[in-house]
């Protein structure tokens, strides 16, 4: 590998023509100049100057490596304007969450990238062991989970709680039974019968036997749609808080009132040791505020 301290100091010398003002520049001696050189020509193995008398001119050799370094001056600029420009309207930004915390999210990534043309914000729904290996490998640059992962390359940061919601239809009748849930049946998702552990098994413990004894009225896995056939009576679900806050009929919808409430963490988590960009930095103040607004 070229070393890129002679590059530039012979970078310097082509541009000046003139080994005295090249060292002035430099602010080297001239002797160092001619020592970079012959280094140089050492490792590229051909010379790099014609010299007639004290002037020089450029061999095919020396022409290329000047083009060289210029070139990685030029590179090296957009580099530096990149790491001291961190604008939080410019770049691209990927998270990945829960649906229903997506839901929340994607509306005010939406208003952030109308109002700034040359953002790019990418959100994924995935469960939580797909957020967090994303993280590891690099693919996304936040993620939200609803718990600290322990992991010793991963940064986590507590955002808040929400809490576990069990759905009713508007119209049923309350107080709740485990009965009465076996009479609608539970609308089933990919999460429900670990919702239903914590929540049901807390608040039913004689008679509740596990989520997979439990009656089931229909399944879906697209969280938008969970709360609809409750909306429509047909059975009740449990989700997050945010599951619920995200749909637009949340009014036809009814939160149970169970005498033992849970809750499930919020997290933001990023890669340990990697400055945050003022991108992620924006985000992670919406990402406050949605919790605070789930609390």
């Amino acid at each position: 590998m070229l070393n890129a301290t002679w590059i530039e100091t012979f970078t310097v010398l082509a541009e000046e023509g003139h080994f005295t003002r090249a060292a002035q520049r430099l602010n080297m001696t001239q002797p160092g100049v001619s020592q970079h050189l012959r280094k140089l020509e050492q490792q590229v193995g051909q010379p790099l100057i014609a010299q007639d008398g004290k002037s020089f001119t450029l061999t095919a050799a020396g022409e290329a490596l000047r083009n060289l370094g210029l070139s990685r001056r030029v590179q090296e600029r957009h580099l530096q304007d990149a790491l001291t420009r961190d604008d939080p309207e410019r770049g691209t930004l990927s998270i990945a969450c829960s649906g229903s915390f997506a839901m929340l999210y994607y509306p005010r990534a939406i208003a952030m990238m109308r109002a700034a043309p040359h953002l790019a914000i990418h959100v994924m729904a995935a469960p939580q062991r797909r957020v967090l290996a994303g993280i590891l490998e690099a693919e996304f640059d936040l993620g939200i989970m609803g718990r600290d992962p322990g992991h010793p390359r991963i940064e986590a940061v507590h955002l808040g709680r929400e809490e576990l919601c069990l759905l009713l239809p508007q119209h049923a009748d309350s107080p709740c039974s485990l009965e009465d849930l076996d009479a609608l049946g539970l609308v089933s998702h990919p999460d429900a019968g670990g919702y239903a552990d914590d929540l049901l098994a807390k608040n039913f413990p004689e008679n509740y036997a596990g989520a997979d004894r439990l009656k089931v009225r229909t399944t879906v896995n697209q969280i938008g749609q969970i709360p609809a056939p409750v909306a429509e009576g047909v059975g009740y679900t449990l989700l997050p808080r945010s599951g619920l806050a995200a749909f637009k009929e949340a009014d036809r919808l009814r939160v149970a009132q169970l005498p033992v409430q849970r809750h499930l963490d919020l997290w933001a988590i990023s890669r340990r040791g990697r400055v945050p960009s003022a991108r992620a930095k924006a985000a992670m103040a919406v990402f406050h505020e949605i919790a605070k607004d789930l609390a």
